[in-house]
């Protein structure tokens, strides 16, 4: 059976991040993410991966090759010069993915979620594919997920945000609406309702056209460790929970003054903190340099220059500020007026 996995994204509410790279290829806990993806495959047995392409594409094929490192065979899928979507992106491998069951796996998540047991739920169903679903316990933004009997039964709005008092219950809560975690399995038969050559999504290509045909669709609910980093805020987030209890993840060649204070920061490759520089809670990208007596809290930072030369700033990208030779991305993250 095959497995692909979806990397074409523009990683846009991870900008300025994703400026010379897709969203997979960020790194994530002294890796590219993709790796931490094809390991979690590759883990279930799994030899035969494809990928797919379209932003900044080099950046995840000089993190993976060929896929000799993780002894498995990656086929890679590039669309252009448009994106295709999440469907259509199907679509375009559907010569590598043949006539057999195969699974799809989104490119921006962390998890521990047994595979093999999603896979057997689907057999065991007769459907035509099966959403794994997960509760939705701090409600965040994610679309939810209508249930009934093991099937799915439709989709709703994004979940309802918490209060900030609410958000301080960190308890299991079962009666929390249901969200999509990123990972499928797919009949063949699903290409039926796919359009050849053109952009589609997945939900209104496919499933919402086959529940209105009464196609069985099953679900696979579980509580698994899972986690999805689709923006700056969320990435900061998990990296910090997922540390151990250490203040500072540094890439190669860092440098820390002994006279800075530096907390709960991810600092990537080449990074410099001057002496009585302040950071806390932030992400540094690639060869910033943080001057002497500079302060940020909350916030991301890229060189200054990677967005004057970037061709577009994405509509839906964190504001921003230049502060000196950096570009600054506060990141106050406001829901009804509650910060999350």
């Amino acid at each position: 059976m095959k497995v692909m996995i979806l990397a074409a994204g523009f990683g846009t509410r991870l900008f300025p991040l994703t400026i010379d790279r897709t969203k997979p290829a960020i790194p994530f806990l002294g890796k590219p993410l993709i790796r931490y993806v094809v390991e979690y495959v590759t883990s279930f047995g799994f030899k035969e991966i494809v990928i797919n392409l379209h932003h900044q594409p080099k950046s995840v094929i000089e993190a993976l090759g060929d896929g000799s490192d993780f002894g498995v065979n990656i086929h890679y899928t590039l669309e252009e010069p448009n994106i295709l979507g999440t469907a259509g992106a199907l679509d375009n491998a559907r010569h590598l993915l043949g006539d057999e069951t195969f699974v799809v796996v989104n490119g921006k998540i962390i998890t521990k979620i047994n595979i093999l047991e999603a896979i057997k739920r689907h057999r065991e169903s007769g459907a035509i594919a099966t959403m794994v679903l997960r509760h939705n316990i701090k409600r965040e933004r994610f679309t939810e997920v209508y249930v009934e009997d093991g099937f799915l039964k439709g989709f709703g709005d994004f979940a309802k945000p918490l209060t900030a008092e609410e958000l301080k219950d960190t308890t299991r809560d079962l009666s929390a609406p249901l969200m999509f975690t990123g990972i499928q399995i797919l009949e063949p038969k699903v290409f039926d309702y796919i359009p050849r050559g053109r952009y589609s999504d997945i939900v209104p290509t496919f499933y919402n056209p086959a529940l209105k045909k009464g196609e069985p669709i099953a679900v696979h609910i579980t509580e698994e460790m899972w986690y999805e980093l689709s923006t700056i805020q969320r990435y900061l987030d998990v990296s910090l929970e997922l540390m151990d209890g250490a203040n500072i993840q540094a890439g190669r060649n860092c440098t820390i003054s002994g006279m800075a204070f530096v907390k709960d920061t991810i600092m990537w490759d080449n990074v410099t903190v001057s002496e009585g520089a302040h950071l806390y809670r932030t992400v540094i990208a690639d060869n910033v340099v943080i001057q002497p007596g500079e302060h940020f809290e909350n916030a991301a930072i890229v060189r200054a220059d990677m967005v004057r030369n970037c061709k577009e700033i994405p509509g839906k990208a964190p504001a921003g500020y230049v502060q000196g030779e950096n570009y600054v991305v506060p990141l106050i993250d406001y829901v009804d007026g509650v910060i999350r």
